[in-house]
């Protein structure tokens, strides 16, 4: 694949050209650091993938997003990478059409699972047509089996929102997502606990802090 890397602080964009270079089967062919300079190279180069930076000198990587949409040329994929972790960026993010966000600083094998994902995602638009089933529409627009129905008591709403909390915040606990979200710290472990027993979330016990320890979550 084809990837432009877009960042403004220069030593962030080579360590990303570093870990994108070392991905088999990825070229790094462009590196932007501003939002305008974004949109006029993903235009001209047409890449497959964008590694997208959501803080921008000129605009926003938000904005970037949004131009390339809207225009009637070649569309890569996107993966953005941001600081922010709160809960109104994610949301925001999502809305725009954001699929893959990936919290700063993260490690070259966090970024390799966001690839995989975009790889299997070309593997299936170049794949002979077939009809998709409701699973296979889901994956492909990054939610959750829509038919799948939830235990009593919880809604498909709150846990969009627990999933993008916990999304943007990996190894949280049930605390932490209440607080991101807006709901009980109970209520925030039920909705953790149902991702963990449907293989959505991962469990760990955390020791470092003092009495009982915590149990952190984080997306699979």
């Amino acid at each position: 694949m084809r990837v432009v890397v877009v960042d403004d602080e220069p030593a962030v964009a080579r360590l990303h050209t570093r870990f994108v270079s070392a991905y088999d089967g990825c070229e790094v062919v462009a590196v932007a650091s501003t939002g305008p300079e974004a949109i006029a190279t993903v235009q001209e180069l047409e890449p497959d993938l964008v590694l997208l930076d959501l803080h921008l000198p000129g605009c926003s990587g938000l904005d970037v997003l949004r131009a390339v949409r809207a225009g009637s040329g070649h569309q890569p994929e996107f993966i953005a990478v941001t600081a922010a972790r709160d809960f109104d960026s994610v949301r925001v993010a999502r809305l725009a059409g954001v699929r893959h966000y990936l919290v700063k600083p993260f490690s070259a094998q966090d970024l390799y699972t966001r690839i995989d994902d975009v790889v299997r995602d070309f593997a299936a638009a170049t794949a002979p047509a077939t009809a998709l089933d409701q699973d296979d529409i889901d994956s492909l627009i990054g939610g959750g089996p829509a038919s799948t129905v939830l235990p009593k008591g919880l809604s498909v709403e709150t846990l969009a929102a627990v999933r993008d909390a916990l999304s943007s915040a990996p190894w949280s606990s049930a605390a932490d997502i209440a607080a991101a979200v807006g709901i009980s710290r109970v209520t925030s472990r039920r909705y953790l606990e149902h991702l963990a027993q449907t293989g959505a979330a991962a469990r760990r016990l955390d020791y470092a802090t003092a009495g009982r320890p915590s149990t952190l979550y984080a997306p699979r």
